[in-house]
């Protein structure tokens, strides 16, 4: 069973930066699965914000937050990463990670097994 634990998010002040850290705790095939980073602002659906490959190789990005975030991961220890720079208060929202094992379109919340706990970025101007 994969068990994905995150930690990261904190309150900054707009323009600044931090990055979130997902872990797969169960150390299983992490380096199979696709791992996406999503995100819910107060009030919203959880929206897709990026995505990497099983290899680290291959990235990909919502519209929305293109040039300001970068996703990666090191499959030797069962991490993935969401480095978030220039923030700005519409980034406020809880951050998920998330694997998916399966086939489906990586944008797509529904095709991802399973989640992380979700972690809390605020954002003040």
């Amino acid at each position: 069973q994969v068990r994905l634990v995150e930690s990261g998010g904190e309150s900054v002040q707009a323009g600044g930066s931090l990055e979130h850290t997902c872990a797969d705790a169960s150390q299983r095939a992490f380096s199979r699965y696709v791992m996406g980073w999503f995100r819910q602002a107060p009030g919203n659906e959880c929206d897709f914000v990026a995505a990497v490959a099983w290899s680290g190789d291959l990235t990909y990005y919502a519209d929305s937050v293109k040039g300001g975030l970068t996703i990666s991961r090191d499959n030797r220890r069962n991490l993935v990463y969401l480095q978030m720079n220039s923030l700005k208060p519409e980034d406020t929202a809880v951050y998920y990670c998330a694997a998916k094992t399966t086939g489906g379109d990586y944008i797509y919340s529904g095709t991802y097994d399973h989640w992380g706990q979700g972690t809390q970025v605020t954002v003040s101007s």
